[in-house]
């Protein structure tokens, strides 16, 4: 099972350096696991940058995955590790998220570098 944080996915949809790290996960969509946080933070982005339809296509794209939305459980554990290791919101729902499912967690996200069960590239510029 995989999780894809927002930044990949975007880096993935924009064909960045990086895409190629990610599709692996992207692409199987059997094992996908979708924060629905990461819907709203890509689909924001996507809106901003290349207008409505192209946005609609990303949120489709990432439905093909199994959509999870947070549920006071996975609220109150994404809390917990934004506590223990200093993250934000979004950052430890993913993570909250990769640990209920057993998923790996796929980033560019620096905070994530050292932890496991996470697979990190450095963001290429």
């Amino acid at each position: 099972m995989n999780v894809v944080d927002s930044s990949g996915w975007l880096e993935y949809l924009a064909d960045g350096a990086n895409a190629g790290f990610f599709a692996p996960a992207l692409e199987a969509v059997r094992d996908l696991i979708v924060p629905s946080i990461s819907v709203h933070e890509v689909f924001k982005r996507v809106l901003q940058q290349r207008g409505e339809n192209a946005a609609l296509q990303a949120a489709a794209l990432m439905q093909q995955g199994r959509v999870v939305e947070l549920t006071v459980p996975l609220a109150l554990a994404a809390a917990q590790l934004s506590v223990e290791k200093s993250l934000p919101m979004a950052d430890s729902i993913m993570l909250a998220t990769a640990r209920a499912f057993n998923a790996t967690l796929w980033t560019q996200d620096s905070d994530f570098a050292t932890m496991d069960g996470v697979k990190y590239v450095a963001k290429k510029l």
